[in-house]
């Protein structure tokens, strides 16, 4: 079977063109692919690089992930998250192909505690949210054989994260202030690649298990308490730091001033996906200590 990756340099991308090289030759596009059209703001090459490729699957992992300049780039954010999406579902039903894509827990206003369903009303309260919550809404319509995967708090070991940032800020300051008021799981991108590799080969098997799901790790935390883990890791690793875990100081989200709203609950609850594909999800510490072990240990900020 033929895969075609769309965003394969990001952080869910990379870890798919691992799991999803169990599955089947696995072509990886991404906005500087050469020859083939990975950009999702040319909907023009992406027809035309799916219409020669002929593929059974489509992945795409690509998106417009600049929350707050998102506010003002709203054309370019609508055209990767939305118009994009929508072409390539038009593309995956006209050569039969399966379709997975990744949205996000922004298509919801965060109000409350209880962890958001799939049937619970979509709210978004930024630009970026209502992207996302438009291509959510074109994929539906123009494509039956797909897997919609709803997550938040991505992370990975590969770049930028915000590990690597609380650690640096750490070893910087003598102190730091976090936000303890939004709340959700940190999941890692190696585990949501993992899952949508083993949802595809069930869907394949069973396609009226196509639709929609939630896919994050077990548990929750706010930003103070990631930060806290994290530094609490790496004082028991013996590095040094300025602002110890203890001494982090709890903030609310009103104290910063950003272009986008965020919302507070970001929890996602899993219980149909689990059911679904008999899945067992991780505890979302355990993801983020073997990141920092094996990341951050030899590589540090």
């Amino acid at each position: 079977m033929k895969i075609l990756l769309f965003g394969s340099e990001g952080q869910i991308g990379w870890e798919l063109r691992r799991s999803l090289s169990l599955l089947g030759e696995v072509v990886a596009l991404s906005r500087h692919s050469g020859e083939a059209c990975g950009d999702l703001g040319d909907t023009t090459g992406l027809v035309g690089t799916i219409r020669q490729a002929r593929p059974g699957l489509i992945v795409n992992a690509a998106a417009y992930t600049a929350v707050d300049r998102a506010e003002t780039d709203r054309d370019q954010a609508y055209a990767i998250n939305a118009t994009a999406v929508g072409a390539l579902a038009e593309e995956a039903q006209r050569c039969g192909a399966w379709l997975i894509h990744y949205s996000t827990d922004y298509v919801f206003d965060g109000s409350g505690s209880r962890p958001w369903t799939e049937v619970d009303p979509t709210h978004p309260i930024n630009w970026y949210g209502a992207t996302k919550l438009e291509g959510e809404r074109l994929l539906r319509e123009r494509c039956e054989r797909h897997v919609l995967l709803r997550t938040s708090w991505v992370y990975a070991g590969r770049g930028g994260n915000f590990a690597r940032t609380m650690l640096r800020l750490a070893k910087e300051r003598d102190e730091m202030k976090v936000v303890n008021d939004q709340i959700g799981a940190p999941t890692g991108a190696d585990l949501i690649a993992d899952v949508t590799a083993h949802v595809i080969r069930a869907v394949m098997a069973r396609p009226e298990l196509a639709g929609l799901y939630h896919l994050s790790a077990v548990g929750e935390t706010s930003w103070l308490g990631y930060a806290r883990l994290v530094l609490g890791w790496a004082e028991r690793a013996g590095i040094v730091l300025r602002t110890k875990a203890e001494a982090i100081q709890a903030t609310p989200s009103s104290a910063f001033t950003s272009a986008a709203r965020r919302p507070l609950n970001s929890r996602l609850d899993t219980s149909r996906l689990c059911s679904a594909f008999a899945l067992h999800l991780p505890p979302w510490q355990g993801g983020v200590e073997r990141m920092l072990a094996e990341s951050l240990s030899t590589h540090q900020p």
